[in-house]
């Protein structure tokens, strides 16, 4: 590695001599030159890539272009945001070569493995399509994990919990590329709320993935261990492991009675570990992988619509989603998501023509519902259609929006504001049924029932389930336990009447029927009273 210093190139050993002169040198013209009681401000400097690539010149960095406001836009690096995006680039030029060296886990190899190889082996079209997906991610993956001293084995779990797809959703709730369940999200701060998931966030989620996987690794002691209980949870991991040893039997990975999903997750791995490893052993073909970033931070200081920064950064809106999946409305509120993801080349042009766009850049906004209101009145207030405020809203049909709920809602020429931080951290929507009062049910919780799965059937919300049986939306139920739900009455479904022709028929069965329960009755007379009792129930019971 070489070093450039006003164009000479020196030896890595010999540059702490020669930054010592130069910084004597600079105290001394900087007292020479700096009038008395004012500080110095040197320019800001950013390393630029030269035609050596072992080499690096430190030279001033460009003023950022200044936005409408005075304020300059710049894209960074979201690992390293002092570090100018032209530079830095790692001379390992291919991804897969780096990740290959940072492998640090025991192999794992039993039959468990020799079928998850097989059944890639026989899916290339599969592999392809999974790995060409975490091109866009594996980047940045790596360079955290490595940031963390982590093995990079944990780069590739995202092909195993979502085939490295942002937006997966598990039929048990759990969302993202690193399949967070809602409550485990909350506990490693990735907020879900109406305008975001954090879950689906590339850089939340990531965070809050090896962190997760660093707190299991720190408790375990194992990483085979740990990734068992990131898939089947740490207490069911303990409880084996003390099975185990109770019983005087091995507590690795391999000898833990687990379920047949935590049972084939470490093979899984494994094998991916192992085709990345030597993918022509296994007849598959790697895309190729530039080691630098695939996508750029950029900061946002605006709320701005989910097309109008795709078509600032002149790239599709589905391109635009797959790094910014996490957003739940068409719209990004800059006081909650203040950073976009974009493609590497895209990065700066986004910033120069966010600099130079005149006029909106946001065409909804939010609104906290002051009291509770029907949806026809609200999207009469706003000046839409009621089918699409509940479209956008996601408003279930005979319901009204309770007080103290946000609405996305258009944003007025006139009203200018953007959502505050409160809002668009904290916003909620709850419902209360139109109508009639709603019908208090009791029930028992059948097997594999959620609350997701409870409102569904009664169509009604999962919060407002939590909420009636003081739960959290993710709570697991237990069968048989009993819970309670409002169910909306409509006049629509209360008992209709009857035709004329029922009526008149209805007269005659009834006199039939009573005629036929005395005759019962008289049969009765004379015998006991437990027998008497029990005709005389008989014939009610057929009344």
């Amino acid at each position: 590695m070489k070093t450039l210093i006003a164009g000479l190139p020196v030896r890595r050993h010999q540059n702490w001599q020669i930054w010592s002169a130069l910084l004597g040198v600079m105290l001394l013209s900087a007292c020479a030159s700096t009038p008395s009681g004012t500080t110095p401000n040197p320019a800001p400097v950013a390393t630029v890539a030269v035609p050596d690539a072992t080499a690096k010149l430190i030279l001033p960095a460009p003023e950022p272009e200044p936005r409408a406001n005075g304020e300059a836009i710049q894209p960074v690096d979201p690992l390293r945001p002092g570090v100018d995006i032209q530079t830095d680039v790692n001379t390992r030029a291919d991804l897969w070569s780096r990740v290959r060296s940072g492998f640090a886990m025991p192999d794992l190899d039993n039959s468990l493995v020799r079928g998850r190889e097989q059944w890639y082996a026989t899916r290339p079209d599969y592999v392809d399509r999974m790995t060409q997906r975490g091109g866009r991610y594996l980047f940045h993956i790596v360079e955290e994990v490595e940031r963390r001293n982590m093995p990079t084995e944990l780069a590739l779990l995202p092909f195993i919990e979502s085939a490295f797809n942002p937006e997966a959703l598990s039929t048990a709730k759990a969302s993202g590329m690193w399949q967070f369940m809602p409550a485990t999200g909350k506990d490693y701060a990735l907020r879900q709320n109406i305008f975001r998931d954090d879950r689906r966030d590339v850089l939340a989620s990531t965070r809050a993935a090896l962190d997760y996987l660093q707190r299991l690794h720190g408790m375990f002691g194992d990483w085979h261990l740990a990734l068992a209980a990131y898939n089947w949870g740490e207490g069911s991991v303990q409880r084996a492991i003390k099975r185990n040893r109770l019983a005087g039997l091995p507590t690795n990975y391999s000898s833990l009675r687990m379920p047949n999903e935590t049972q084939y997750y470490v093979p899984k791995l494994q094998a991916v570990k192992n085709i990345i490893a030597n993918p022509q052993a296994f007849g598959i073909r790697l895309p190729d992988l530039q080691n630098h970033p695939y996508f750029l931070s950029v900061p946002i200081d605006r709320d701005m619509d989910v097309e109008v920064a795709a078509r600032l950064a002149n790239i599709p809106v589905n391109e635009f989603k797959n790094l910014n999946p996490q957003m739940n409305k068409p719209v990004i509120l800059a006081a909650g998501v203040p950073q976009i993801l974009l493609p590497y080349d895209n990065a700066k042009l986004f910033a120069s023509n966010v600099s130079s766009h005149r006029g909106p850049l946001a065409s909804w906004t939010a609104w906290v519902v002051p009291t509770t209101i029907r949806p026809s009145e609200a999207a009469k207030k706003w000046g839409m259609e009621e089918a699409a405020l509940r479209e956008i809203n996601r408003i279930p049909p005979h319901m009204l929006i309770k007080s103290g709920s946000t609405l996305l809602v258009p944003r007025h020429p006139q009203s200018p504001m953007d959502v505050t931080s409160h809002v668009a951290d904290h916003a909620t929507v709850a419902f209360a049924p139109e109508g009639l009062p709603p019908k208090r049910t009791v029930f028992r919780a059948k097997p594999k029932d959620t609350v997701a799965v409870v409102a569904q059937r009664y169509r009604v919300s999962a919060q407002q389930v939590a909420e009636w049986n003081n739960l959290s939306e993710s709570s697991v139920l237990k069968t048989g336990q009993s819970l309670v739900v409002y169910v909306p009455q409509s006049r629509a479904v209360s008992r209709p009447r009857s035709s004329s022709r029922a009526v008149a028929q209805r007269g005659p069965v009834r006199r039939q029927q009573a005629r036929a329960a005395a005759a019962s009755t008289r049969q009765v007379r004379g015998t006991s009273p437990s027998a008497n009792r029990a005709r005389v129930n008989v014939a009610a019971t057929g009344r």
